[in-house]
């Protein structure tokens, strides 16, 4: 029997090598799926605590970027006793730096760790044009899309970026999330995204209750969220 506890103090703590030796006993055990998912839903409640404490300036982006690689290895070890990979992915982002900006720091980490938490990622990389995202849409039909920019120019290229979308007919299919020190409440109203974020913990914080709110996928355990940075009262 797993110390659910144990473990998320552990990923709490980014004690890898303690993650490790418990998840390797517990799979040595010969689980359930439902055991499993618990075990996947306590990992995730690590990353929260991880998120928490960056928030409070307690870890640094160092520690999000190992945080991100150390719950990907955990959630990896657990795939094996689950059914099906497709349990574990909790929705499909779309995520890209928007044209004009090749900087791409903040996308990778916020990528990592919403790997990490569950969801299918697809990264278009940097300096990406407005019309990728519309076909990128298009192809996969993502739940959601992230933006990311740290330049000033990189507001105007995400506003003509959702414009696009809009003009395409494919706007109101995806929540939109933009993020980068440019962005405020202001600026995300200006772009006609639903939210935005200044940095990774919170951005996966708000995916993760998007995807609550759709009741498309069965959620484990999630904590709820307060005080969320969206552009207007209504998320959903």
């Amino acid at each position: 029997m797993i110390d659910l506890f144990a473990l998320k103090r552990a990923i709490g703590k980014l004690e890898e090598d303690l993650v490790m030796k418990i998840l390797r006993d517990f799979t040595e055990t010969n689980p359930s799926e439902e055991e499993a998912e618990k075990a996947v839903a306590a990992c995730q409640d690590g990353m929260e605590v991880i998120g928490d404490m960056f928030e409070r300036g307690e870890y640094f982006v160092g520690d999000l970027i190992f945080a991100g690689e150390l719950l990907t290895d955990a959630m990896e070890m657990l795939k094996s006793v689950m059914e099906s990979k497709v349990s574990l992915k909790f929705g499909t982002i779309v995520v890209g730096t928007v044209h004009g900006d090749l900087h791409d720091i903040g996308k990778n980490i916020f990528i990592s760790m919403v790997e990490a938490a569950g969801f299918e990622v697809y990264d278009m990389g940097i300096d990406q044009p407005l019309q990728a995202f519309v076909d990128i849409v298009k192809k996969l039909n993502p739940d959601i899309i992230g933006m990311s920019g740290v330049l000033t120019s990189s507001l105007k290229s995400m506003k003509d970026t959702v414009d696009a979308l809009r003009v395409a007919g494919v706007r109101d299919s995806v929540k939109i999330i933009v993020g980068g020190n440019q962005v405020t409440k202001d600026v995300c109203e200006l772009v006609g995204a639903d939210a935005f974020t200044s940095n990774a913990a919170e951005g996966v914080k708000i995916v993760q209750e998007w995807m609550k709110a759709t009741k498309r996928v069965d959620v484990l355990k999630y904590g709820m969220m307060t005080d969320l940075q969206q552009c207007s009262e209504k998320i959903v």
